[in-house]
């Protein structure tokens, strides 16, 4: 018996193989090979399987093992099938979306085409494992929160590259499929259309993103450190709160100057994480569309300050002027 834990230690409870609560038919179709994980034991729960993919579960890994395997070889060939110098490269390799002067219309494949089809699946695959997460969720009477929060991530993905280059005309504004590519894009964009920072959706995305963080880093903290009382059976201390809530609610009151419940706090987080990407993507879409220039836009409703133009500022030589010394 561990009568106290710390960040430090944790118990791992491992019972007997247990697939699961009955669904009717879709129960038949999960896997019946069942295991246990020391290892993954220590991320999460140790059973592995049983395992359910049904028909779009099984589609979504097709699609999106055949876009995988597009930006994967189309990488190699970038390196002339280099298997050595493609695993060395792989953080700078990318697949570009098409030309600018080729608009919204189908490119070689060379040009373009391929990066049309990987996204063309990828979507599909994205798509259809956003209806699993729906079916699987009521199939097992449950809320449908964790779709929606996923149908906003798919929505920011949206904006990148399918809905903002239809409205600006091209492919080319898509972002490509790569690593330090996809980082140098975003660096670009920024530049291009003067400094996404100034940009109100992109600053509410950023607050929600590290909002959220601190957020579940505040719960996560709070629920380890009343885990010796049941905190972690959090569902139990909503509809019977014992003194494991009233504790972290106190702790909340004296530290963080309000109250938040076993519920309430998690809907704190799920609206953050949520409206990091929702915000996101209406800021990307709104660049280009609708600002052309978000300093200037920030300038014009007094958010950034006018920088005195370039030739009202006297150029000093620092060797006439003995600033050098």
């Amino acid at each position: 018996m561990v009568e106290y834990q710390n960040i430090f230690t944790r118990v791992q409870v491992q019972s007997p193989a247990y697939p699961g609560v009955p669904i009717g038919k879709d129960g038949e179709s999960r896997t019946r090979d069942i295991g246990h994980s020391y290892w993954m034991g220590k991320l999460g729960d140790a059973q592995l399987g049983p395992i359910h993919l049904g028909a779009s579960g099984l589609a979504s890994l097709i699609f999106g093992f055949a876009a995988f395997e597009i930006i994967g070889f189309n990488m190699l060939a970038s390196v002339n099938w280099n298997v050595g110098e493609f695993f060395r490269q792989l953080p700078w390799l990318a697949l570009e979306p098409p030309a600018p002067k080729y608009g919204l219309s189908i490119p070689p494949m060379a040009e373009g085409g391929w990066w049309l089809l990987a996204g063309f699946f990828l979507t599909i695959s994205i798509l259809l494992w956003w209806w699993r997460t729906f079916q699987r969720s009521a199939a097992l009477g449950m809320g449908n929160h964790l779709a929606w929060a996923f149908a906003g991530a798919i929505w920011l993905y949206l904006v990148l590259g399918f809905i903002r280059p239809i409205m600006m005309g091209s492919w080319s504004e898509a972002v490509p499929f790569g690593i330090f590519p996809h980082l140098d894009w975003t660096s670009a964009f920024s530049i291009r259309y003067g400094n996404l920072f100034y940009n109100p959706f992109h600053m509410l995305s950023i607050v929600f993103l590290y909002g959220s963080t601190v957020l579940f880093a505040m719960h996560a903290g709070t629920i380890l450190a009343v885990s010796r009382y049941g905190g972690d059976r959090e569902i139990d201390q909503i509809v019977d709160r014992g003194t494991a809530s009233e504790r972290a609610a106190l702790f909340w009151r004296w530290t963080m100057g309000f109250n938040a419940t076993m519920e309430s706090i998690h809907r704190w987080a799920w609206w953050f994480a949520v409206l990091t990407v929702v915000t996101g993507g209406i800021g990307i879409l709104l660049t280009g569309t609708v600002v052309d220039n978000w300093y200037l836009w920030a300038v014009k409703h007094g958010v950034a300050p006018a920088y005195p133009a370039i030739e009202a500022m006297p150029l000093h030589d620092p060797l006439t002027t003995g600033a050098a010394q």
